[in-house]
């Protein structure tokens, strides 16, 4: 018999202002029990240094997560110059010093290596897996890892401000996969005076910005009444990236058994192109658009029972 999930069924998204010090774990676990939801995940990690947002996923709202992880995501960061340390931010041992500082020019000069497709080396201290492993937990172990370059779209890099020669701070939009901290290393190196982060924040992440977001403080003091719900946003949310395709209620039938429907899209789409099924104004499937119909993928359990014909 299988084990029914303890919590409520709810569904929908959480967008917290990560602090500074708590992991993205530690968040997803915290924002699940004060919502007592059965399922819970989040849409992309931040270090636990870092701030900013963290969209979590309730309930069928995490299989959307996919989508919003392989949007942009943009950061606001600040390198120190002049030391390169284990980790790539200001956690780690120091590694070398460099009393080289480069000016603004130099440091504009180097940016556009940084636009476009490029090939990234992930952190030593990162949660790539590595036979098995992560790659955090190798080092900490202190085994010498070597991690493969990974293609990254960097969308936009900019110098932001210049408080003094030591500190430069950036805005950077890239795509999934991206490490900011690699970036600062990466800089430091190539303009001959090494780097590491010393401050991290996501501003917005897919069709989430942070001032949809709220605190752990505020969820966790409504985490007794009956007021938190009003923190959800609707797992349509997720979805405002990408295309709507809506169903009427015969279609919903044959679509919840696996089968293409006809529908009508709400913008012009390509064949292949990926969408989501509304029906009665909820989101119902996730799926592509193949010859004029709408192929699920993913049957969201939410979904609302047809009405009778």
């Amino acid at each position: 018999m299988a084990r029914t999930r303890k919590g409520r069924r709810i569904d929908g998204w959480v967008i917290v202002d990560k602090p500074a010090g708590m992991g993205s774990t530690d968040v997803v676990n915290r924002v699940r029990r004060a919502f007592q939801a059965q399922k819970a995940g989040h849409s992309g990690t931040l270090d636990p240094d870092a701030t900013g947002l963290l969209a979590v996923a309730l309930g069928d709202a995490t299989k959307v997560i996919p989508y919003v992880m392989d949007a942009l995501k943009a950061y606001d960061f600040t390198v120190r110059w002049g030391a390169a340390t284990t980790t790539d931010d200001a956690s780690g041992a120091v590694l070398a010093t460099s009393d080289l500082r480069p000016d603004d020019a130099a440091i504009k000069a180097a940016i556009p290596a940084y636009l476009g497709e490029i090939m990234q080396v992930p952190p030593a201290f990162s949660a790539v897996r590595v036979a098995g492993a992560r790659a955090y937990d190798l080092a900490r172990e202190g085994e010498t890892v070597e991690l493969q370059p990974r293609p990254l779209w960097v969308e936009e890099l900019l110098l932001t401000d210049r408080p003094d020669p030591d500190h430069a701070r950036f805005e950077m939009t890239c795509g999934k996969g991206g490490y900011v901290r690699a970036i600062a290393r990466d800089m430091g190196r190539d303009l001959g005076c090494l780097g590491h982060v010393t401050g991290l924040r996501r501003l917005w992440s897919g069709p989430f910005t942070l001032e949809q977001a709220v605190t752990m403080d505020q969820i966790e003091s409504l985490a007794q009444g009956d007021g938190i719900d009003r923190l959800l946003l609707p797992l349509e949310a997720g979805l405002a990236d990408l295309p709507e395709v809506r169903i009427g209620a015969t279609e919903l039938r044959r679509l919840k058994n696996g089968n293409a429907v006809a529908g009508v899209p709400q913008e012009p789409l390509d064949y292949g192109e990926e969408c989501w099924a509304s029906a009665g104004g909820h989101a119902v499937a996730l799926g592509h658009w193949q010859g004029g119909q709408f192929q699920p993928a993913r049957v969201l359990e939410r979904a609302p029972k047809a009405p009778a014909p």
